[in-house]
């Protein structure tokens, strides 16, 4: 658990980046930090290390004062993730990786086998392993910074916007490669980021900042969505906020429909449907095709795969864009492994939306509804 009591950040001309903060991270969750430029969000982050020294207030560490540790020993503690990696440029994807176990005294063949561990556990090939940060692209070396941060097993992760510097696609990868090992190690993390959809995405609770380093609100992703605290906060999370809350309701059961489909090199000759959805081997959803267009042999040039796929498994807000983004107003909707289910029309969403129960989030628990303070 990471605990602020009442911490300030005050330089030497005035400026107040921090502003009595009290805030729990608890233990094996992930405390999202969010807020506009200038609200404290990095500061905060850099105060659990002590890479900036708090002007008033405490942090503690399980329990214990940072202040009070020995710095160097307590960072080797804390896995630290930062934009564009912070990778050293003269050593291998393996040697990088490797860095905080070499300092811990590990051996050479401990530490190897480590490092090759979590290359493959967060997504990259071995034969990456001997290569150097520059023959990378950028999602692949922010891989590498989750990997190294990981490496000597820290309780602690501390997270500064890692996914901010690589296009969209690459950061809902990156994501959720991140959602699925935090699901495995259960590591306390603190994570900074200025994007209100990340944070929703990825915290167990949310602290939302104001400019001066104030806390305005901290809560479940949920609780936040629904209850803003205030107008700023409400301006922060946007106008959109009922939308994205049906991500934290699970879809009850769709009535699906039937779809015929087509497999790339079928011909459309003798379809009148306006729409084909098209499927591989394994009934795994590739796209839709206009039959009157192609009138011919479905090649892969003339899908259309603007649309978004859901699973039956999934949320509302999943089949809902499901059913909004297909270009024949029919949700392509899938099993866990991927494999088509059926379809679903935006009415029929609509209707389960309006008959299903809204999630508890009307009173605040252990991680919701509260000013100024999360709780353990």
């Amino acid at each position: 658990m990471i605990r602020f009591d009442d911490v300030t950040k005050q330089y030497p001309d005035g400026t107040v980046a921090v502003d009595h903060l009290t805030l729990t991270a608890p233990t094996g969750k992930i405390t999202v930090l969010v807020g506009p430029s200038g609200c404290g969000k990095t500061t905060s982050l850099r105060m659990v290390n002590r890479m900036i020294e708090p002007t008033s207030g405490t942090i503690t560490l399980d329990g214990q004062d940072t202040g009070r540790m020995d710095e160097a020993e307590m960072r080797r503690g804390i896995g630290y993730v930062i934009q564009h990696a912070g990778l050293f440029p003269h050593r291998t994807v393996l040697d990088n990786v490797g860095t905080v176990p070499r300092l811990l005294g590990w051996d050479r063949k401990k530490t190897r086998d480590r490092s090759r561990e979590l290359l493959e556990r967060v997504g990259l090939a071995p034969e990456l392993a001997d290569r150097y940060p520059s023959q990378l692209s950028g999602g692949q070396q922010q891989r590498v910074g989750v990997a190294r941060a990981l490496a000597a097993d820290p309780p602690v992760m501390l997270m500064d916007e890692p996914f901010s510097a690589v296009d969209p696609v690459v950061r809902d990868q990156l994501q959720d490669v991140f959602l699925d090992l935090q699901s495995e190690l259960g590591k306390t993390i603190v994570f900074v980021t200025h994007d209100i959809d990340e944070a929703i995405k990825l915290g167990d609770q949310v602290a939302v900042l104001r400019v001066g380093g104030k806390l305005a609100q901290v809560s479940d992703p949920a609780y936040l969505l629904t209850h803003p605290v205030d107008d700023f906060v409400a301006d922060f999370v946007g106008r959109d906020r009922g939308y994205r809350s049906l991500q934290f309701q699970p879809a009850p059961r769709l009535p699906l429909r039937s779809e015929r489909t087509l497999v790339v090199g079928e011909s459309t000759v003798g379809l009148t449907e306006p729409w084909v959805l098209v499927v591989d081997d394994e009934r795994r959803p590739l796209g839709w095709v206009e039959p009157a267009r192609v009138n011919g042999e479905v090649t892969s040039e003339a899908l259309h795969r603007g649309g978004t796929v859901a699973r039956a498994s999934g949320s509302l807000r999943g089949a809902l864009d499901a059913a909004l983004s297909s270009p024949s107003r029919r949700g392509v909707i899938v099993d866990d492994s991927g494999t088509l289910v059926g379809t679903v029309r935006g009415h029929e969403v609509l209707s389960l939306i309006e008959s299903a129960e809204r999630p508890d989030v009307d009173r605040p628990d252990a991680l919701a509804g509260h000013r100024g303070e999360g709780l353990a």
